[in-house]
């Protein structure tokens, strides 16, 4: 079995989920926004994207992952 691709080239290959954006964004867009794909190839990982950007690109990570690095920012 191959890995699965850790980026996306586009945010749009990830169809029917809900994106999130902090709370602490400001109105300018700085920010980033995730979703977690409930179906699919890409169920279970953690979907991020500028929010500048919606059609851009996203990366993927493991919930784990995802969870470290934002405990590291707090």
């Amino acid at each position: 079995m191959s890995a699965l691709p850790r980026n996306l080239t586009t945010s749009t290959e990830l169809h029917g989920v809900r994106w999130l954006r902090s709370s602490r964004s400001t109105g300018m867009n700085n920010c980033v926004e995730t979703a977690r794909p409930g179906a699919g190839r890409w169920a279970g990982l953690v979907a991020v994207r500028d929010s500048k950007n919606t059609a851009g690109p996203a990366l993927l990570f493991d919930p784990e992952a995802w969870e470290g690095f934002i405990t590291t920012l707090r």
